[in-house]
């Protein structure tokens, strides 16, 4: 591998920017770093360049580790947005600057600064100043004084931003023939998705200073696994379906599809629709797709080859379905529609449509949209609105149900509804807390997070798996909530028989910190948990899996 990131973590005031990043990226792979503003890209690009230090990691250029080695001993080359010319220098001396440097002679450094120039085609340009060129040849400038002494890494920190559309394009196309030209490993930081797919070989996508996915892609875009990456990587629906036997259902309609796995029961899970991948018709029938709801034209946008459409959904069946963190809010379709498809069937707003899918997609996340539930409704919704559910709600783009439950935690009672418990089941932290959880899990809930009343948004989350059969559940669960905080992860392993003390223990060590525990066995678990469920300060999810 040209480059190797093992567990690269990077502070800035007590806050991780770049947290637990592992990444190998292939020799003369074209490899692009993409997310928000924020998202930590450029920390970890400067990181492997030298010129930020790490906290905790290793990073490793061709097998040579390079974590304590000085930027200019690395053998990369880095490419900033802003240029970073010498202004008082022409291109040949810009060029040149790099070999002077390192002693090069004359004619060697003519020779190569001639080659480099065609490369980047801006032969004949050698006596020019800076000033003189346009902002895409500078660019290009920049790119051939970074490739002068022949790094084994090229680094491009979002190049292209300072230019116009055309001039970016062609650059672009510079730049990924340079690279195949010369087989150079390069790594591109970019929050332009367009960009990212027109020259990738592999895309990683980061936020909340961790690396979310990588892959090819083509891959991401039609089978991301996270919600950040199916909603970043391009538009897309969420729904709220059911997983079933027979397939996908979202509403009343069954939507036949290759990708799901028959389950002995059937549970909540995330769909995702491309806008591309929505059917519209005037009725039912005609839509040569499965049926999935009504809906009303909103708006419409002319986009030169496409059209983009918003459908309000109509069917009540369906529109809770829509994933979204406010229940209330008018759930819409964002479709895209081909120039063909636009001519066999016109659309203008206020039509009433027939919406139907093509393909759907299920994301492999175990945490689907939250519950919370209490004795009354007006206890739930209460609940509902405690400030780290609705910001994990939102950061998740899922849905927060209420769901009253009148004799929650009494022993000899069952629930109230019949329906199975979906998603994360949430309740209060308070006196009983253990007994009701139990109660929870014993009737069919397989997650239960309980909140104290003014919890925030965790700095540190702490797991542990009470034995090995919990263990990939636990993980996954844990996952699925790291992707939506900016925590750090520490397990947290005991040889107490006091478990939940010892946990309690270390979670008042510091501030602002959750516990994900996984269990198995239920016996005496409102006993065994009490001390740190009844009345506690933290935050902890409980995650159950019987054995098999």
């Amino acid at each position: 591998m040209s480059i190797t990131l093992d567990q690269v973590t990077k502070h800035y005031g007590g806050v991780p920017v770049v947290n637990d990043v592992s990444l190998d990226i292939g020799d003369g792979e074209f490899f692009v770093l993409l997310g928000p503003s924020g998202s930590g890209k450029s920390t970890l690009l400067r990181a492997i360049a030298g010129l930020t230090g790490v906290d905790y990691g290793r990073i490793s250029l061709h097998g040579r580790d390079v974590t304590e080695v000085a930027a200019r001993k690395r053998g990369v080359g880095l490419v900033f947005q802003n240029y970073a010319l010498f202004r008082h220098m022409t291109v040949a001396d810009n060029i040149e600057f790099a070999l002077r440097v390192r002693h090069m002679r004359a004619s060697h450094r003519r020779e190569r600064r001639r080659e480099l120039l065609r490369l980047v085609a801006l032969e004949g340009m050698d006596d020019r100043l800076p000033a003189q060129l346009s902002g895409g040849q500078q660019q290009r400038v920049a790119v051939a004084r970074a490739l002068a002494h022949k790094p084994e890494v090229l680094l491009l920190d979002e190049p292209f931003g300072a230019l116009d559309a055309k001039i970016r394009e062609e650059l672009r196309r510079t730049i990924r023939e340079v690279q195949r030209e010369l087989g150079i490993t390069t790594v591109l930081v970019t929050h332009d998705q367009e960009e990212a797919f027109a020259m990738a070989d592999r895309l990683g996508i980061m936020n909340l200073g961790r690396l979310l996915e990588a892959g090819v892609p083509h891959e991401l875009y039609s089978r991301p696994a996270t919600r950040f990456v199916a909603t970043f990587l391009g538009a897309a629906n969420l729904f709220l379906a059911r997983n079933g036997a027979e397939g996908i259902h979202v509403g009343a309609a069954t939507i036949a599809s290759h990708e799901h796995s028959p389950q002995p029961r059937e549970h909540e899970v995330v769909a995702v629709v491309r806008p591309e991948e929505v059917v519209v018709a005037a009725t039912p029938a005609e839509l040569g797709s499965r049926f999935v709801a009504q809906g009303v034209v909103d708006e419409m946008v002319f986009a030169g080859a496409l059209e983009r459409l918003r459908l309000r959904l109509e069917d009540g069946s369906a529109a809770p379905l829509l994933a979204t963190a406010d229940a209330a809010a008018t759930p819409y379709l964002e479709v895209t529609r081909t120039q063909p498809e636009q001519r066999a069937f016109e659309l203008h707003p206020g039509q009433s449509v027939a919406i139907g899918v093509r393909r759907v997609h299920v994301l492999p996340t175990p945490l689907s949209s939250f519950t919370a539930c209490a004795a009354s409704s007006a206890a739930a919704e209460t609940l509902a609105r405690q400030p780290l559910l609705a910001e994990l709600a939102a950061r998740m783009k899922t849905r927060i149900g209420i769901r009253p439950e009148p004799q929650l935690g009494a022993s000899a009672a069952g629930p109230e509804e019949s329906a199975p418990f979906v998603g994360a089941t949430v309740i209060s932290c308070e006196p009983q807390a253990a007994q009701r959880a139990e109660w929870l899990l014993r009737h069919g809930a397989n997650e239960v997070l309980v909140l104290p009343a003014q919890a925030t948004v965790p700095q540190r989350v702490l797991i542990h798996w009470m034995d090995e059969a919990v263990r990939p559940a636990t993980l996954a669960v844990s996952e699925s909530v790291l992707r939506h905080v900016p925590a750090e992860a520490e397990y947290v392993g005991t040889l107490s028989r006091e478990v939940a003390q010892e946990l309690a223990r270390r979670l008042s060590e510091a501030p602002g910190q959750m516990l994900i525990v996984g269990v198995s066995d239920l016996a005496r678990f409102a006993e065994r948990f009490s001390p740190l469920l009844d009345g506690g300060r933290w935050p902890v999810l409980v995650v159950h899996r019987a054995p098999s």
